[in-house]
């Protein structure tokens, strides 16, 4: 097993693979992986798949299996779902190992459905049906409208991934739509201990905007800070957890098997060629985060990386530097929803371009 990514484990980090396609199953890399690398878990990627779909014949049977008429997105889900169901079955032993902490398979609801609540509870109840494990997870954006949406998943005992969080009050409603929905589970009579969660904090994007921002200001001062934010927010969000599941509400729900919502530091790596390209994982370390990262920084970690001194205790540092930063001149709020609402269009873009015209090329060759 690589000592480096064995070292990231040990220091309490969840290594997932953001990257799922039917080539890493079929050929063992996946499971070399987990093997050598101490992955614990993956989440799917709209773009990975629609490469995969039209680059070879892979899913040429399948899709020459689905019924006469199937629409595009029936046929994603169906695709999409086997994918994912084989993911799970590879991970079942980490799974079970682990009392469902790890061995975590995502998957997600279509980016179009992120401003409806009701569509998107419909559609993640489909796809947890469609696949039919246990150690799926279902990842739902948390927009205002997806809250709602999170909530009942979880109170109908599906478990969730909650993605494209972006500011710690977000991050505080989502831990709030979870604890509604571990209560609804409650009253519904099913067994918390069954019932997990990851918060999806994006990181790498949140660096990107800022230091856009304080560029334009320009000032020696605001220059410095330069490269702070996204692991100040993750130092935020790790401090809010604290707080959250330490409360009497969660103790209540705890007492009665239910687990803790785990930080999820997603979008890390690393886009600014200036930083270190193992940046959000060596400054990310914390007993029971997660940190889903793209296979390039992966094995960037796995050739240099090192683990840094933990984030536990380190909210107030966090939160000096988003200060200093809005002391400045940065507009905070205003840069959280310009990431949200960037962070669905990217997603509506790219399920559309790519993924749903892989599909509806794929369907009309098997046709032919």
């Amino acid at each position: 097993m690589n000592p480096r990514m064995k070292a990231l484990a040990d220091s309490g980090v969840s290594i997932w693979l953001d990257d799922l396609s039917r080539t890493r199953l079929q050929s063992g890399n996946l499971q070399s992986l987990i093997d050598d690398m101490s992955v614990t878990g993956v989440t799917t990627n709209p773009t990975i798949f629609a490469a995969a779909l039209t680059g070879g014949d892979q899913y040429r049977a399948d899709i020459e299996a689905l019924p006469a008429g199937t629409e595009v997105p029936t046929a994603i889900k169906q695709l999409w779902a086997k994918d994912v169901q084989d993911a799970c079955d590879l991970f079942r032993g980490i799974y079970d190992a682990t009392g469902g902490y790890d061995g975590r398979v995502s998957i997600e609801v279509a980016p179009g459905l992120a401003y409806d609540t009701q569509a998107t509870i419909d559609e993640a109840q489909e796809l947890y049906d469609l696949v039919d494990r246990e150690n799926v997870l279902i990842k739902i954006p948390a927009t205002l409208e997806g809250l709602p949406a999170i909530t009942e998943t979880l109170g109908r005992g599906i478990s969730v991934n909650v993605t494209l969080i972006f500011s710690e009050d977000r991050y505080r409603a989502v831990m709030d739509a979870y604890l509604a929905g571990l209560e609804q589970a409650e009253a519904a009579g099913k067994d918390l201990s069954k019932i997990h969660s990851v918060a999806s904090f994006f990181i790498s994007r949140v660096d990107t905007e800022i230091d856009k921002r304080l560029d334009e200001i320009g000032t020696d001062e605001a220059k410095a800070l330069k490269g702070k934010a996204a692991i100040a927010n993750g130092q935020v969000a790790l401090a809010a957890f604290d707080e959250v599941f330490s409360s009497e509400r969660f103790a209540k729900l705890e007492a009665k098997g239910a687990n803790k919502q785990r930080p999820l530091w997603a979008s890390t790596g690393t886009k600014n060629a200036d930083y270190p390209d193992t940046l959000y994982v060596s400054d990310l370390t914390a007993q029971g985060v997660v940190n889903t990262m793209p296979e390039k920084t992966l094995l960037a970690f796995a050739d240099h990386g090192e683990v840094g001194a933990p984030m536990e205790g380190t909210g107030a540092d966090g939160a000096k530097v988003l200060e200093a930063i809005e002391g400045v001149g940065v507009d905070l709020a205003d840069v959280f929803k310009v990431l949200e609402e960037e962070g669905v269009d990217k997603f509506i873009v790219s399920w559309d371009s790519e993924l749903v015209t892989a599909v509806t090329e794929a369907l009309g060759a098997a046709k032919e």
